[in-house]
């Protein structure tokens, strides 16, 4: 009768040893594998976390730029041509539009292509400067809120409400219409600067 034949134990040790070597390493590349694609993944982030604070920094310095032009075109547009007997603001001009004109992007319509109608459309719009510093060039465009053409009062333009003041010279104690209220204007600003940065800025002006 034949009996098995009993392998050496040092054998089966040696095949067992070399099987357990082999799932260490199949473990080691799978972690291996899993921090790589970590490490990755991290750089990743990092790189996008670095994109965003930038375009960030960028659109911030655009609305300052923005801001800056919005005081110029009231400080060197609006003001010199608002003086007494000043007829300027009643009629169109470069950059100026008296009335008749859309003053804000239409319901579905961009703000790059209502500014882009308003200069096809033969408005040319007034520079503040050059490009500055940072690398932004600002353009801006005033409309006087108003129907038509011409003198204010006759123009049904948007004014301030009626005020009044107490005392005056109609009677003691009585109550005086001050009649002489300030015209709006919208001041729209565009800005360009770098990596393609582009902002709007709208502001309202009571002169």
């Amino acid at each position: 009768m034949l009996r098995p034949v009993d392998r050496p134990r040092h054998a089966c040790a040696a095949a067992s040893s070399s099987r357990q070597r082999g799932v260490v390493l199949l473990v080691a590349l799978i972690v291996l594998v899993a921090l790589t694609l970590a490490g990755v993944a991290l750089v990743r982030s990092v790189d996008t976390a670095n994109l965003v604070a930038g375009n960030l920094s960028f659109h911030q310095s655009a609305v300052q730029a923005g801001e800056r032009s919005t005081e110029l075109a009231i400080s060197n547009w609006l003001q010199p041509n608002s003086a007494l007997g000043n007829t300027t603001l009643h009629n169109d001009a470069a950059g100026y539009v008296a009335a008749g004109i859309a003053q804000s992007p239409a319901a579905g319509q961009s703000w790059d292509a209502y500014w882009t109608a308003l200069v096809s459309g033969g408005l040319t719009p007034l520079a503040a400067g050059g490009q500055d510093a940072a690398g932004n060039t600002v353009q801006y465009i005033v409309h006087r809120l108003c129907a038509a053409t011409g003198a204010p009062h006759l123009a049904n333009c948007a004014r301030e409400p009626a005020s009044t003041n107490t005392g005056g010279s109609q009677a003691a104690g009585g109550i005086a219409p001050i009649a002489n209220n300030r015209v709006y204007y919208r001041v729209t600003t565009r800005i360009e600067g770098p990596r393609r940065t582009v902002a709007y800025i709208q502001t309202i002006v009571a002169l």
